[in-house]
């Protein structure tokens, strides 16, 4: 089994930052894509950005510009900088990380539960 675990989220007024982390853990043997993922009250999940094993990213239109992604693959986690915060960036925050287990070497998606982040104008 693998957990994922989010930490970071929280309260910031407009034109803040903060910055996200997820750590992944358990029966790992590689980890390929990790992202991040958001979710509003009312609406569907949507991507927020990815990152590969090598380090190459993707953006959702809305944040690029202002949030960055990156991962520590000895550490397991990826990180989400996020800058220029407005009040439609309010959300749960949660990471996925596509993980092949140690002991079965099957591919799986794995989720963490989420992080809060509210953004006041």
């Amino acid at each position: 089994q693998v957990q994922l675990v989010e930490s970071g989220g929280g309260l910031v007024q407009a034109g803040g930052s903060l910055r996200l982390s997820c750590a992944a853990s358990g029966s790992i043997f590689s980890i390929s894509a990790m992202g991040w993922y958001r979710q509003a009250p009312g609406k569907h999940r949507e991507l927020v950005a990815t990152i590969t094993s090598g380090g190459s990213t993707n953006y959702a239109d809305s944040v690029k510009g202002r949030f960055t992604i990156s991962r520590d693959n000895a550490k397991n986690t990826v990180y989400l900088q996020m800058n220029s915060l407005k009040p439609e960036d309010t959300a749960v925050y949660g990471c996925n990380a596509a993980v092949v287990d140690k002991i079965t070497t099957l591919r799986r998606n794995y989720w963490g539960q989420g992080t809060q982040v509210t953004v006041s104008s």
